[in-house]
Protein backbone atom coordinates (compact mmCIF):
# COMPACT_ATOMS: atom_id res chain seq x y z
CA UNK A 1 0.00 0.00 0.00
CA UNK A 2 1.17 3.42 -1.19
CA UNK A 3 1.82 5.55 2.28
CA UNK A 4 2.72 9.50 3.18
CA UNK A 5 3.96 11.32 5.91
CA UNK A 6 2.49 14.56 7.54
CA UNK A 7 4.60 17.03 9.42
CA UNK A 8 2.72 19.12 11.96
CA UNK A 9 4.24 20.96 15.29
CA UNK A 10 2.25 23.20 18.34
CA UNK A 11 1.24 26.18 17.38
CA UNK A 12 -0.39 26.74 20.57
CA UNK A 13 2.10 24.96 23.24
CA UNK A 14 -0.47 24.54 25.80
CA UNK A 15 -3.28 23.59 23.64
CA UNK A 16 -1.49 21.44 21.20
CA UNK A 17 0.48 19.58 23.42
CA UNK A 18 -2.53 18.53 25.56
CA UNK A 19 -3.72 16.94 22.62
CA UNK A 20 -1.13 14.07 23.20
CA UNK A 21 0.10 14.77 26.38
CA UNK A 22 -2.69 16.42 28.56
CA UNK A 23 -0.77 15.90 31.95
CA UNK A 24 2.37 17.57 30.89
CA UNK A 25 0.29 20.52 29.22
CA UNK A 26 -1.46 21.04 32.46
CA UNK A 27 1.58 20.79 34.76
CA UNK A 28 3.80 22.75 32.93
CA UNK A 29 4.42 26.71 31.94
CA UNK A 30 4.73 27.50 28.81
CA UNK A 31 8.11 28.81 29.22
CA UNK A 32 9.37 25.01 30.26
CA UNK A 33 7.11 23.63 27.64
CA UNK A 34 9.59 25.79 25.36
CA UNK A 35 12.45 24.39 26.90
CA UNK A 36 11.61 21.03 26.49
CA UNK A 37 10.81 21.17 22.90
CA UNK A 38 14.16 21.88 22.23
CA UNK A 39 15.24 18.30 23.51
CA UNK A 40 11.82 16.36 22.66
CA UNK A 41 12.34 13.65 20.09
CA UNK A 42 9.79 13.51 17.31
CA UNK A 43 6.49 12.08 17.87
CA UNK A 44 4.23 9.63 15.71
CA UNK A 45 0.83 10.87 16.50
CA UNK A 46 -1.36 8.71 15.01
CA UNK A 47 -1.57 6.21 11.89
CA UNK A 48 -4.14 7.25 8.86
CA UNK A 49 -6.61 4.44 7.75
CA UNK A 50 -9.61 4.34 5.58
CA UNK A 51 -8.44 7.31 2.94
CA UNK A 52 -9.50 5.76 -0.28
CA UNK A 53 -10.00 7.48 -3.52
CA UNK A 54 -13.08 8.19 -5.14
CA UNK A 55 -12.33 7.51 -8.37
CA UNK A 56 -10.24 4.44 -8.77
CA UNK A 57 -10.78 2.88 -5.20
CA UNK A 58 -7.19 3.02 -4.53
CA UNK A 59 -6.18 3.32 -0.73
CA UNK A 60 -3.21 4.98 1.15
CA UNK A 61 -2.12 5.00 4.39
CA UNK A 62 -0.07 7.64 6.17
CA UNK A 63 1.21 8.60 9.77
CA UNK A 64 1.07 12.10 11.40
CA UNK A 65 4.15 12.81 12.91
CA UNK A 66 5.23 15.61 15.17
CA UNK A 67 8.28 18.01 15.23
CA UNK A 68 8.30 18.98 18.75
CA UNK A 69 9.55 22.82 17.75
CA UNK A 70 6.59 25.53 18.65
CA UNK A 71 5.44 28.31 16.35
CA UNK A 72 7.54 30.68 18.55
CA UNK A 73 10.55 28.53 17.86
CA UNK A 74 10.42 27.97 14.51
CA UNK A 75 10.51 31.74 13.98
CA UNK A 76 13.28 32.77 16.18
CA UNK A 77 15.53 29.62 16.67
CA UNK A 78 18.77 29.93 14.06
CA UNK A 79 17.96 28.29 10.69
CA UNK A 80 20.49 25.64 11.25
CA UNK A 81 18.82 24.38 14.63
CA UNK A 82 15.28 24.19 13.21
CA UNK A 83 16.24 22.15 10.29
CA UNK A 84 18.20 20.07 12.19
CA UNK A 85 14.94 18.87 14.31
CA UNK A 86 12.52 19.36 10.98
CA UNK A 87 15.15 16.67 9.34
CA UNK A 88 15.17 14.55 12.57
CA UNK A 89 11.50 14.82 12.09
CA UNK A 90 12.07 13.65 8.70
CA UNK A 91 14.02 10.32 9.60
CA UNK A 92 11.34 9.56 11.70
CA UNK A 93 8.87 9.41 8.51
CA UNK A 94 11.35 7.39 6.85
CA UNK A 95 11.84 4.46 9.23
CA UNK A 96 8.00 4.56 9.53
CA UNK A 97 8.28 3.63 5.39
CA UNK A 98 6.48 6.74 4.22
CA UNK A 99 6.80 7.28 0.27
CA UNK A 100 6.47 11.16 0.47
CA UNK A 101 6.40 13.66 3.45
CA UNK A 102 4.06 16.70 3.46
CA UNK A 103 5.06 19.70 5.53
CA UNK A 104 2.35 21.11 7.80
CA UNK A 105 2.32 24.79 9.42
CA UNK A 106 5.86 26.75 10.01
CA UNK A 107 7.61 23.33 8.62
CA UNK A 108 7.03 24.50 5.31
CA UNK A 109 7.69 28.65 5.79
CA UNK A 110 10.84 28.76 7.84
CA UNK A 111 13.97 29.33 5.65
CA UNK A 112 13.41 28.21 1.58
CA UNK A 113 10.77 26.67 1.66
CA UNK A 114 11.71 23.17 2.08
CA UNK A 115 14.38 22.91 -0.43
CA UNK A 116 17.43 21.99 1.99
CA UNK A 117 15.17 19.74 3.89
CA UNK A 118 14.59 17.81 0.63
CA UNK A 119 18.38 17.99 0.14
CA UNK A 120 19.13 16.10 3.69
CA UNK A 121 16.26 13.50 3.30
CA UNK A 122 15.94 10.18 1.37
CA UNK A 123 12.31 10.72 0.51
CA UNK A 124 10.79 12.96 -1.46
CA UNK A 125 8.32 16.09 0.09
CA UNK A 126 6.08 18.65 -0.82
CA UNK A 127 5.13 21.69 1.48
CA UNK A 128 1.94 21.44 0.02
CA UNK A 129 1.27 25.08 -0.72
CA UNK A 130 0.01 24.75 -4.14
CA UNK A 131 -3.25 23.01 -3.18
CA UNK A 132 -3.60 25.35 -0.36
CA UNK A 133 -3.35 28.52 -2.71
CA UNK A 134 -5.92 26.83 -4.90
CA UNK A 135 -8.48 26.32 -2.34
CA UNK A 136 -8.37 29.87 -1.41
CA UNK A 137 -8.67 30.81 -4.90
CA UNK A 138 -11.79 29.19 -5.55
CA UNK A 139 -13.14 30.48 -2.09
CA UNK A 140 -12.76 33.78 -2.99
CA UNK A 141 -13.69 33.71 -6.37
CA UNK A 142 -16.82 31.96 -5.39
CA UNK A 143 -18.08 34.23 -2.81
CA UNK A 144 -16.79 36.85 -4.94
CA UNK A 145 -19.19 35.81 -8.07
CA UNK A 146 -21.96 35.20 -5.09
CA UNK A 147 -21.69 38.43 -3.75
CA UNK A 148 -22.26 39.67 -7.56
CA UNK A 149 -18.76 40.84 -7.57
CA UNK A 150 -16.61 40.07 -10.56
CA UNK A 151 -13.14 39.45 -11.08
CA UNK A 152 -12.80 41.75 -13.64
CA UNK A 153 -14.33 44.58 -11.97
CA UNK A 154 -12.49 44.27 -8.44
CA UNK A 155 -9.71 45.54 -6.77
CA UNK A 156 -8.08 42.46 -4.81
CA UNK A 157 -5.22 42.60 -1.88
CA UNK A 158 -2.81 39.76 -1.25
CA UNK A 159 -1.34 40.16 2.28
CA UNK A 160 1.89 38.50 2.47
CA UNK A 161 2.15 38.57 -1.19
CA UNK A 162 5.90 37.46 -1.02
CA UNK A 163 5.44 34.33 1.27
CA UNK A 164 5.02 31.30 -1.38
CA UNK A 165 1.26 31.16 -1.72
CA UNK A 166 0.92 34.50 -1.52
CA UNK A 167 2.85 35.27 -4.41
CA UNK A 168 1.02 32.56 -6.39
CA UNK A 169 -2.49 33.38 -5.80
CA UNK A 170 -1.16 37.25 -7.11
CA UNK A 171 0.33 35.50 -10.23
CA UNK A 172 -2.91 33.46 -10.60
CA UNK A 173 -5.29 36.44 -10.09
CA UNK A 174 -3.20 38.87 -11.91
CA UNK A 175 -5.01 37.97 -15.88
CA UNK A 176 -8.54 38.40 -14.14
CA UNK A 177 -8.30 41.50 -12.12
CA UNK A 178 -9.10 45.61 -12.73
CA UNK A 179 -6.58 46.06 -9.93
CA UNK A 180 -4.20 44.16 -7.04
CA UNK A 181 -2.44 45.41 -4.65
CA UNK A 182 0.28 43.74 -3.35
CA UNK A 183 1.40 43.79 0.89
CA UNK A 184 4.65 42.30 1.70
CA UNK A 185 7.41 43.11 4.69
CA UNK A 186 10.62 43.66 2.41
CA UNK A 187 9.52 46.28 -0.72
CA UNK A 188 12.74 44.83 -2.59
CA UNK A 189 11.07 41.11 -3.04
CA UNK A 190 7.27 43.30 -3.31
CA UNK A 191 9.25 44.83 -6.49
CA UNK A 192 9.62 41.74 -7.95
CA UNK A 193 6.50 39.73 -7.21
CA UNK A 194 4.75 43.10 -8.97
CA UNK A 195 7.47 42.59 -11.84
CA UNK A 196 5.93 38.95 -12.06
CA UNK A 197 2.75 39.95 -11.56
CA UNK A 198 2.74 43.05 -14.37
CA UNK A 199 4.41 40.40 -16.73
CA UNK A 200 1.26 37.63 -16.62
CA UNK A 201 -1.02 40.79 -17.21
CA UNK A 202 -2.64 42.64 -14.32
CA UNK A 203 -3.55 45.75 -15.75
CA UNK A 204 -3.09 47.85 -11.95
CA UNK A 205 -0.42 46.93 -9.38
CA UNK A 206 0.60 48.76 -6.30
CA UNK A 207 2.73 47.78 -3.77
CA UNK A 208 2.95 48.36 0.09
CA UNK A 209 4.72 47.04 2.92
CA UNK A 210 1.83 48.49 5.48
CA UNK A 211 -1.58 46.39 5.78
CA UNK A 212 -3.37 49.51 6.06
CA UNK A 213 -3.99 49.42 1.77
CA UNK A 214 -6.08 46.93 1.47
CA UNK A 215 -8.66 49.14 2.69
CA UNK A 216 -9.12 50.03 -1.09
CA UNK A 217 -9.87 46.28 -1.81
CA UNK A 218 -13.09 44.60 -1.65
CA UNK A 219 -11.55 40.98 -2.29
CA UNK A 220 -8.91 40.09 0.21
CA UNK A 221 -6.27 36.88 0.48
CA UNK A 222 -3.88 37.01 3.70
CA UNK A 223 -1.43 34.63 3.56
CA UNK A 224 1.17 35.76 6.43
CA UNK A 225 2.99 33.75 8.84
CA UNK A 226 3.08 36.56 11.10
CA UNK A 227 2.29 34.48 13.81
CA UNK A 228 -0.58 36.25 15.48
CA UNK A 229 -3.41 38.79 14.18
CA UNK A 230 -2.38 41.76 11.43
CA UNK A 231 -5.86 42.79 10.30
CA UNK A 232 -7.89 44.83 12.60
CA UNK A 233 -11.54 46.04 11.93
CA UNK A 234 -10.28 49.28 10.77
CA UNK A 235 -8.11 48.01 7.73
CA UNK A 236 -11.21 46.51 5.63
CA UNK A 237 -13.30 48.03 3.55
CA UNK A 238 -17.52 47.86 4.09
CA UNK A 239 -18.62 44.83 1.88
CA UNK A 240 -15.09 43.08 1.39
CA UNK A 241 -14.61 39.55 1.65
CA UNK A 242 -11.71 38.25 2.92
CA UNK A 243 -9.78 34.48 2.95
CA UNK A 244 -7.54 34.50 5.73
CA UNK A 245 -5.06 31.14 4.87
CA UNK A 246 -2.61 32.07 7.92
CA UNK A 247 -1.94 29.62 10.62
CA UNK A 248 -2.73 31.42 13.33
CA UNK A 249 -5.02 33.51 11.47
CA UNK A 250 -3.85 37.04 9.91
CA UNK A 251 -7.68 38.20 10.96
CA UNK A 252 -8.06 39.66 14.45
CA UNK A 253 -11.68 37.82 15.97
CA UNK A 254 -12.49 41.52 16.47
CA UNK A 255 -13.39 41.59 13.05
CA UNK A 256 -16.65 39.49 13.33
CA UNK A 257 -17.42 41.47 16.99
CA UNK A 258 -17.39 44.60 15.57
CA UNK A 259 -17.94 44.20 11.54
CA UNK A 260 -20.97 42.77 10.35
CA UNK A 261 -20.53 44.54 6.96
CA UNK A 262 -17.52 42.13 6.24
CA UNK A 263 -17.33 38.12 5.37
CA UNK A 264 -13.92 36.29 6.64
CA UNK A 265 -13.44 32.61 5.61
CA UNK A 266 -11.04 30.33 7.38
CA UNK A 267 -9.13 29.37 4.16
CA UNK A 268 -7.15 26.68 2.73
CA UNK A 269 -9.38 23.90 4.12
CA UNK A 270 -10.02 20.49 2.06
CA UNK A 271 -12.92 18.06 2.50
CA UNK A 272 -11.74 14.40 2.12
CA UNK A 273 -13.35 11.86 0.35
CA UNK A 274 -15.72 9.45 3.00
CA UNK A 275 -14.07 7.01 5.27
CA UNK A 276 -10.86 8.84 6.82
CA UNK A 277 -10.05 7.82 9.67
CA UNK A 278 -6.60 10.46 11.22
CA UNK A 279 -6.40 9.15 14.62
CA UNK A 280 -5.61 12.23 15.80
CA UNK A 281 -7.72 15.37 17.02
CA UNK A 282 -5.89 18.66 15.11
CA UNK A 283 -8.34 20.84 15.70
CA UNK A 284 -10.96 20.33 12.79
CA UNK A 285 -14.09 18.32 12.23
CA UNK A 286 -14.37 14.95 10.62
CA UNK A 287 -13.43 15.22 6.90
CA UNK A 288 -11.66 17.71 7.10
CA UNK A 289 -7.78 18.89 6.77
CA UNK A 290 -5.88 21.35 5.42
CA UNK A 291 -4.78 21.98 1.89
CA UNK A 292 -0.96 21.08 2.20
CA UNK A 293 -2.17 17.76 4.53
CA UNK A 294 -4.51 16.65 1.08
CA UNK A 295 -2.15 17.85 -1.33
CA UNK A 296 0.29 15.23 -0.01
CA UNK A 297 -2.26 12.27 -0.07
CA UNK A 298 -3.38 13.59 -3.72
CA UNK A 299 0.53 12.93 -4.46
CA UNK A 300 0.62 9.26 -3.25
CA UNK A 301 -2.61 8.64 -4.94
CA UNK A 302 -1.09 9.43 -7.50
CA UNK A 303 2.38 7.72 -6.92
CA UNK A 304 4.00 10.90 -8.18
CA UNK A 305 6.69 10.35 -5.12
CA UNK A 306 8.29 13.49 -6.15
CA UNK A 307 9.77 17.21 -4.84
CA UNK A 308 6.24 18.36 -5.85
CA UNK A 309 5.74 21.76 -4.53
CA UNK A 310 9.21 22.83 -2.76
CA UNK A 311 10.89 26.21 -2.28
CA UNK A 312 8.83 30.04 -2.47
CA UNK A 313 8.12 30.28 -6.31
CA UNK A 314 5.31 28.20 -6.84
CA UNK A 315 4.43 27.30 -10.24
CA UNK A 316 0.91 28.70 -11.06
CA UNK A 317 0.87 25.46 -13.74
CA UNK A 318 1.27 23.09 -10.68
CA UNK A 319 -1.79 24.85 -8.87
CA UNK A 320 -4.44 24.36 -11.10
CA UNK A 321 -2.67 20.55 -11.77
CA UNK A 322 -3.28 19.68 -8.27
CA UNK A 323 -6.66 21.11 -7.91
CA UNK A 324 -7.70 19.06 -11.23
CA UNK A 325 -5.98 15.55 -9.36
CA UNK A 326 -7.53 16.53 -5.81
CA UNK A 327 -10.86 16.72 -7.57
CA UNK A 328 -10.32 13.56 -9.07
CA UNK A 329 -10.14 11.45 -6.17
CA UNK A 330 -12.90 13.42 -4.17
CA UNK A 331 -11.23 16.26 -2.18
CA UNK A 332 -12.56 19.69 -3.24
CA UNK A 333 -13.35 22.93 -1.36
CA UNK A 334 -14.75 22.29 2.29
CA UNK A 335 -17.85 24.39 3.49
CA UNK A 336 -17.12 27.64 4.59
CA UNK A 337 -16.36 28.42 8.44
CA UNK A 338 -15.18 31.93 10.01
CA UNK A 339 -12.85 32.04 12.82
CA UNK A 340 -13.24 28.07 13.28
CA UNK A 341 -16.86 28.01 12.98
CA UNK A 342 -18.95 26.66 10.55
CA UNK A 343 -20.99 28.85 8.44
CA UNK A 344 -24.56 27.67 7.26
CA UNK A 345 -25.60 28.53 3.18
CA UNK A 346 -27.95 30.43 4.90
CA UNK A 347 -26.05 32.64 6.75
CA UNK A 348 -23.65 32.77 3.82
CA UNK A 349 -26.23 33.97 2.16
CA UNK A 350 -27.47 36.48 4.82
CA UNK A 351 -23.89 38.53 4.85
CA UNK A 352 -23.47 38.33 1.43
CA UNK A 353 -26.57 39.91 0.88
CA UNK A 354 -25.76 42.83 3.50
CA UNK A 355 -22.36 43.16 1.57
CA UNK A 356 -24.39 43.70 -1.72
CA UNK A 357 -26.51 45.90 -0.44
CA UNK A 358 -23.43 48.04 1.39
CA UNK A 359 -21.94 48.18 -2.20
CA UNK A 360 -25.07 49.84 -3.58
CA UNK A 361 -25.56 52.22 -0.58
CA UNK A 362 -21.48 53.31 -1.52
CA UNK A 363 -22.56 53.93 -5.03
CA UNK A 364 -25.70 56.24 -4.20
Amino acid sequence: MDSFAFMIHPLDPKADIARKYPKLAQTMPVVILHMLALFWPPVVLSHATGIRSASSGKEIEGWLIACPLTARQMMRLPASLVYHKIVQTGRLAERLGAQILGLGAYTSVVGDGGQTVARKLGLPLTTGDSYTAALALRALQDLGHRAGSTLERSTAAVVGATGAIGSACARALAPQLERIILVGKRQSRLDQVSDQVSGMGARQVSCSTHVDVIKEANLVISATSSGSPIIFPRHLKAGAIVCDVALPRDVSPQVAQERDDVLVVDGGLAEMPGGVSLGFDYRLPHGLTFGCMAETMVLAFEGRFENYTVGKDLDVDKVWEIERLANRHGFCLSGYRSFNRPLTDAQIQEVLSRLMQTARDSLA
